[in-house]
């Protein structure tokens, strides 16, 4: 199931895991790849395997409407801690919502009392903090994401890769709303 790069990590049951989950990044690419919703207990799963969990915190993004509030304490009821940060709205109508420095300053803090960090992301604007993790901190840096959207130099940084998309079944979930809307988008693009 997981790719090796060039690197092959040992994984041992000693072996103490924090696993840092860019929400975001995998739900755009769930929906528009597949059109469907990420098992995200399932992935924190697979990605410490046998090893020991020390922490796995999941990067939300709060909404007015507070529709994702289930969402959130679905997290919670899997062990996963949320980091949650309020969604920006400019001037112009323009969204922003990035985690990207919250979780590597999170993952490099938490670091010294973790052997083994795991990034669920395929955001190639993490590759600086792969590359300090592994050569200021000694760290095994892992990454969990889709091959179809995960930055190459990524994969190559990284002491493994675990592509979602080679079993979809385990890590995807269909809502039926979103398979509307993907079934939809991809007729319109045939024509």
């Amino acid at each position: 199931m997981e790719k090796k790069n060039k690197k092959n990590p040992l994984k041992h049951p000693e072996q103490r895991v924090g696993v840092f989950i860019d929400v975001q990044n995998l739900y755009y690419s769930a929906k528009n790849l597949f059109g469907k919703k990420v098992q995200f207990g399932n992935i924190v799963k697979e990605a410490v395997g046998e090893r020991k969990l020390i922490r796995a915190i999941a990067y939300v993004v709060r909404t007015e409407s507070k529709e994702e509030q289930p969402f959130f304490e679905a997290l919670y009821k899997l062990g996963i801690e949320t980091r949650e940060k309020d969604l920006q709205i400019f001037a112009g109508g323009m969204k922003k919502a990035d985690w990207d420095v919250g979780l590597a300053v999170d993952a490099i803090r938490l670091s010294s009392s973790l052997d083994a960090i795991v990034l669920v992301s395929g955001d190639g604007d993490y590759l600086p903090l792969v590359e300090y993790l592994q050569k200021s901190t000694g760290k095994q840096v892992e990454v969990v994401a889709f091959s179809e959207t995960t930055s190459s130099k990524l994969i190559e940084e990284a002491d493994s890769f675990l592509d979602l998309s080679e079993h979809k079944q385990k890590f995807l979930m269909t809502d039926r709303r979103m398979a509307a809307q993907y079934r939809k988008r991809k007729t319109t693009k045939k024509k």
